[in-house]
């Protein structure tokens, strides 16, 4: 159920609960730091070519001519958007002779990816 049926979120003094009908549990405490963090990693998803970029490395590693190819963007874009996903820690590349090769840190942030990506087809 989300919010507006039924259901409502509140934040206080850093904790959150969730309200359905009269029975209240609580949300688990998240710390300033933990949110902070999760702020960032969604700030460096927040491009549509760092989510592109993504969704290729969730098929199989890349370097970069393959992500130029596949994505029809400029080498020194794409560049930049890897720098950006590699300081936040979504990916992490590895040299191959010379060239980097660059894949996914973990699945999790592709399945916020993932998920973002099917909710704006299914708004269509």
């Amino acid at each position: 159920m989300g919010a507006g049926e039924g259901e409502t979120m509140s934040i206080v003094a850093g904790a959150a609960e969730e309200h359905v009908g009269a029975v209240t549990t609580p949300a688990p405490v998240r710390t300033p730091h933990t949110l902070a963090v999760a702020g960032e990693l969604l700030r460096a998803l927040a491009a549509p070519v760092r989510i592109a970029i993504v969704l290729q490395l969730l098929e199989s590693s890349r370097c970069v001519h393959d992500l130029v190819d596949a994505l029809g963007v400029t080498q020194p874009l794409i560049s930049q958007h890897l720098r950006v996903l590699k300081s936040a820690g979504v990916v992490h590349g590895e040299r191959q002779g010379r060239e980097v090769v660059y894949s996914l840190v973990d699945d999790h942030l592709a399945h916020i990816v993932v998920d973002a990506v099917a909710h704006a087809e299914e708004s269509r």
